[in-house]
């Protein structure tokens, strides 16, 4: 899939026969779409602000340049195009996407083709860590039908009966599928001790052999196994940890930003912004401001 634009603005466009139900924790966000959906305030709890179920008709498309929260869409049916790490990435049916909070996310229908997937939106600040970790996917298969279940059950009990007891099984299970797509309790662990050893040293110059030598592992298959697991290479996933490391950096520290730069592994500041640019969504210097 070719890299998004460099700077997309931010756009909310349904398309014709678009229809959704969604469930909200509060009603905070003023937005109108979201006005329909009834209020279940147990959401809270897990810092989930929505979820919901949508069957997306063309020509739906709807980017967010500052999403403030984790954001994980699965799809049911159909198939669509989810905007991760800079570039358009193609979803199908039996497969999710997780995508990390302060990043440009994105999802739009193909042309001609409509699209089922439902969707949970976390709330997260700055300056705390969200529900992913080293061995998040950024895509990765998911059976939908589950969650699909918990959000209509959600849906249907706060838009009516409003039982505590039934409101709580409802909400602890969407965040628990969330959850169990984010952290993989059978992940593979030489991949976990990839990971580890590459998050304690993000400014070690990693290289391919480096990081399969670690995991007992040719360079190819520890490309394989990093595209099934993570759906992303391993190269790609050293970019993401050091890109997530930098944020954090740039909320909670006034370090200049060549100081963070190599703290990440990047000797040139040019490199940096760039990169960032391109995954995130805006400078460096533009997320400091929280101003893109």
């Amino acid at each position: 899939m070719p890299e998004a634009d460099p700077a997309p603005k931010d756009r909310h466009v349904l398309g014709k026969g678009t229809r959704y139900l969604v469930v909200r924790a509060d009603s905070g966000d003023p937005r109108d779409w979201l006005q329909k959906g009834p209020i279940c305030p147990l959401l809270a709890q897990h810092h989930i602000s929505h979820a919901g179920i949508m069957e997306a008709q063309p020509a739906l498309e709807i980017i967010r340049s500052d999403l403030s929260g984790t954001f994980l869409l699965a799809c049911i049916a159909g198939e669509g195009v989810v905007l991760a790490d800079g570039e358009w990435k193609r979803l199908r049916a039996g497969q999710a996407c997780l995508q990390p909070p302060f990043v440009r996310n994105g999802l739009k229908c193909l042309p001609g083709k409509p699209w089922n997937f439902a969707w949970v939106r976390y709330q997260e600040s700055r300056e705390t860590r969200p529900i992913l970790s080293a061995l998040s996917p950024v895509t990765g298969a998911f059976n939908p039908a589950p969650l699909k279940a918990a959000i209509e059950g959600l849906h249907a009990e706060a838009s009516s009966a409003k039982g505590a007891s039934a409101l709580h099984h409802w909400s602890e299970l969407i965040h628990h599928y969330v959850l169990r797509f984010a952290q993989p309790h059978q992940s593979d662990d030489r991949l976990w001790r990839v990971w580890q050893r590459a998050e304690a040293d993000l400014a070690r110059p990693w290289s391919l052999g480096e990081l399969a030598a670690i995991a007992c592992m040719s360079e190819e298959h520890l490309r394989r196994v990093c595209r099934k697991e993570l759906g992303r290479t391993p190269m790609q996933q050293l970019t993401h940890l050091r890109l997530m490391r930098a944020r954090h950096l740039l909320s909670i520290t006034d370090d200049k930003i060549e100081v963070i730069a190599r703290a990440v592994g990047y000797e040139s500041v040019f490199t940096f912004s760039n990169t960032f640019k391109q995954w995130i969504g805006w400078r460096p210097s533009e997320h400091r401001k929280g101003n893109p």
